[in-house]
């Protein structure tokens, strides 16, 4: 807007009022302290010359009403605050411009305040009831910030030896230029984005404080890209402040500001060379490609309880694919039905999707795909093949006759609120202003507290067309069944194929829950170069006769070979275990998503020739459990990537597999930290355990010959079960199962 005016200002500094604007620090929607300056631009030419105040705004009347309005009235957030304290100086006070900054010091845990700074002039009013408006009109829209004041961390930062060892406090000032009117952008649905600082900070404190950046100028250029790239906002101010630094200055520091221009010139940049800058904050982070016209983001639940449900929920996913890209899908629950319970039990998730459908279009696609899979009209909450609703889109707010989004039972679901915590457990819900998790945590404190108590929910694994397993219920036991000649173990005895049958109906009938068919030796030193199609004919003739022969049990094929994989899934087998987590054969990651099967990413460093070395079984500070997990972690995230729904995925530590003895140990020891751990990367996710007859027995019993190591490896087992294995892979079913049976009547929740 082209300036015609020389306007003088009424300024109202640091009124002090109380309110209820959001929630305070705690989560709790009550009344908290806010700090309010005003800025009115008029001309006070006419009370100047007269000394009548009549003749001007009276700042007396300006503050009365604003503590009217302030204290009466609740605002879902603090940006609805300023705008109604804007409207009211325009429109009620005639203000020809008005600027006003409403500041919370209460509102973040671990920063001064945060607060919201807006100004519009009288004309953005006229025409319409609107109290929030973009400022497209006066083009006064494009300032507004939103900020961070004096948010203190604790980090490492610094090139000097001694910054290196400890973490010091740094001094973050954030502020966040909201509108994207400067981006060609300016829509009604603008109007309702409220960029969440708590959820913008939650992501930033947890990327700063797990970092280690050599130089402030990284680290400060870093958090900018995290903030535009992971919580979408349009523009940002970064000041980052290192207060112990300089011993006599109050500190030193720097400031960038970067915007969605800049970001994606910096990811052209590295897409032509291949290459990322030290500030992509996910380096080892995997996700799928996306269209460049697929914009947003939604996650949506799927339910079923008819018919097959598994296949229901995967051929609607595969339909989902036409108009969306899946990014990520929750573990598989299946959940009592809710409302009208006199119907079968629902196989329940979530997934997560980036779309070019906006939120109407992607109802209407929703519909036509459950309509496609045999859903019919009848009555609400009745059974139903399959069951698709939009939980979250973006960020928005939307209620109308046919769609409110967020989803409004999600509060009160323990179905939806456990699978969208798999994939978003610190996601905000833009209108309670908790988590999930923390409404998870809400929803089971009070089923508890309650006469029927929490829903019997189980979290489940499809290990094969018709079966389930039902995780919490018992510990699986997996049959070893190698078919080489030179496994360290059992080498050689069941080459023949009507021999390695035999040897897998024995073991169902001794208790295994499922058959582990192997045709290569990864034991230290083996050969695992020779031809695949020999690996092939090791195995296939084996899994075609089982089942030829009516074998019921589960079949999982071990190998790190795509080709190996495939063929062995094509003559039966229901799920492919990789020593190697999908990173030997570039080919595995997209044979295991395409086979849509389970799958076991296990962890290992060279090969059967290298990965004793001291190099390979050296682990950073010297902690292997840790190493292990983030690694494990890594790889998850490229299966998911890869298109392997995350229910279907296993985690195997790989005892035996580039360890020692000694950290061997550190994993049985810390296994229950490593999958169920509140931080760990690994939480939720089932684990296997291959510890039979493994050297690290031997080395403490004394028992050098491995098929001797049956009483050590029952005690490793035992170890296993209580840490919360899932799985354990054993060559003594019988003796094992026996060990298991009791250590579950122990240990696992019946």
């Amino acid at each position: 807007m082209e300036e015609t005016k020389q306007y003088d200002k009424i300024l109202i500094k640091n009124l002090v009022l109380k309110n209820v604007a959001g929630v305070e620090a705690w989560q709790r929607l009550k009344s908290q302290p806010v700090i309010i300056t005003v800025e009115l631009y008029t001309d006070i030419s006419a009370a100047g010359n007269t000394d009548h105040v009549t003749n001007t705004i009276h700042y007396g009347h300006v503050t009365k009403a604003i503590t009217k309005l302030v204290e009466t009235c609740t605002f879902k957030s603090l940006e609805a605050l300023a705008h109604a304290v804007v409207r009211l100086c325009c429109v009620q006070f005639g203000a020809a411009r008005t600027q006003a900054s409403v500041e919370q010091p209460k509102a973040l845990l671990h920063a001064a305040a945060s607060g919201v700074k807006l100004m519009r002039a009288i004309e953005d009013y006229e025409g319409t009831e609107e109290t929030e408006t973009t400022g497209q009109v006066s083009g006064l829209g494009v300032a507004d910030e939103i900020f961070v004041r004096d948010l203190r961390l604790h980090t490492i930062v610094g090139v000097n030896p001694w910054e290196r060892e400890e973490k010091q406090v740094v001094v973050i000032n954030l502020t966040i230029y909201p509108s994207s009117l400067p981006y060609g952008k300016s829509t009604d649905s603008e109007k309702n984005k409220s960029h969440n600082l708590r959820t913008i900070v939650r992501t930033l404190t947890r990327h700063i404080e797990a970092s280690g950046y050599k130089t402030i100028e990284t680290f400060g250029i870093t958090v900018a890209r995290l903030a535009l790239e992971k919580c979408h906002v349009n523009k940002i101010a970064v000041r980052v402040e290192k207060p112990s630094a300089i011993l006599f200055a109050d500190c030193s520091g720097i400031e960038v500001t970067r915007d969605r221009v800049w970001l994606k010139q910096v990811i052209k940049d590295e897409q032509k060379t291949g290459q990322k800058f030290r500030h992509h904050a996910g380096q080892l982070d995997y996700s799928k490609e996306i269209p460049s016209h697929y914009t947003q983001t939604a996650y949506i639940a799927f339910g079923s309880n008819m018919g097959d449900r598994v296949d229901n929920i995967n051929r609607a996913l595969d339909m989902l694919e036409d108009s969306s890209v899946v990014l990520d899908t929750s573990f598989l629950y299946e959940t009592p039905a809710m409302y009208y319970t006199d119907q079968s039990a629902f196989l329940n998730g979530v997934c997560k999707i980036a779309t070019c459908l906006e939120p109407h279009a992607l109802l209407d696609e929703l519909k036509k795909i459950e309509q496609t899979l045999g859903r019919l009209p009848t009555f609400r909450n009745g059974p139903r093949p399959i069951d698709l609703d939009i939980l979250f889109y973006n960020n928005l707010v939307l209620n109308d006759e046919t769609l409110t989004i967020p989803h409004k039972s999600i509060p009160e679901r323990e179905f939806v609120l456990w699978p969208l915590c798999d994939i978003a457990r610190d996601m905000e819900h833009p209108q309670v202003f908790k988590t999930n998790g923390q409404l998870l945590s809400q929803l089971l404190k009070v089923a508890e507290e309650s006469e029927e108590g929490r829903a019997d929910i189980k979290k489940v694994f499809p290990v094969q067309q018709g079966k389930l397993w039902r995780w919490n219920e018992k510990t699986y036991v997996m049959g070893i069944l190698n078919t080489t000649p030179d496994s360290f173990s059992d080498g050689g005895k069941h080459v023949d194929v009507d021999a390695a049958v035999a040897a897998a109906f024995r073991m169902k009938e001794e208790g295994a829950d499922i058959i582990d068919i192997g045709g290569m030796s990864t034991r230290p030193g083996a050969d695992d170069a020779f031809p695949e199609e020999e690996e092939i004919g090791r195995v296939v003739p084996v899994i075609s006769k089982l089942r030829a022969s009516g074998f019921e049990l589960p079949i999982s094929i071990d190998t790190f070979r795509a080709s190996v994989a495939k063929a062995a899934v094509e003559a039966g087998a229901n799920m492919i275990n990789d020593i190697s987590g999908g990173d030997r054969d570039p080919a595995m990651l997209k044979v295991m998503a395409d086979c849509n099967v389970p799958v076991c990413l296990m962890h290992m460093r060279g090969d059967a020739q290298t990965m004793m070395s001291k190099e390979n079984t050296t682990y950073e500070n010297d902690d292997v459990v840790d190493d292990v997990s983030h690694v494990l972690h890594f790889l998850v995230k490229r299966a998911v990537a890869a298109g392997v729904h995350r229910w279907n995925i296993i985690v195997d530590p790989g005892v035996g597999f580039a360890k020692t003895a000694t950290q061997d140990f550190d994993l049985l020891r810390h296994l229950g930290d490593m999958i169920d751990g509140q931080d760990s990367p690994l939480r939720g996710l089932p684990s296997l355990m291959g510890i039979s007859r493994k050297k690290f027995i031997g080395r403490v019993t004394g028992v050098q010959e491995a098929e001797k190591r049956t009483f050590g490896t029952a005690g490793a087992v035992a170890a296993c079960v209580a840490g919360g294995a899932n799985i354990i892979r054993v060559h003594d079913v019988r003796p094992m199962w026996e060990v298991i049976q009791v250590c579950d009547g122990v240990w696992k929740t019946k």
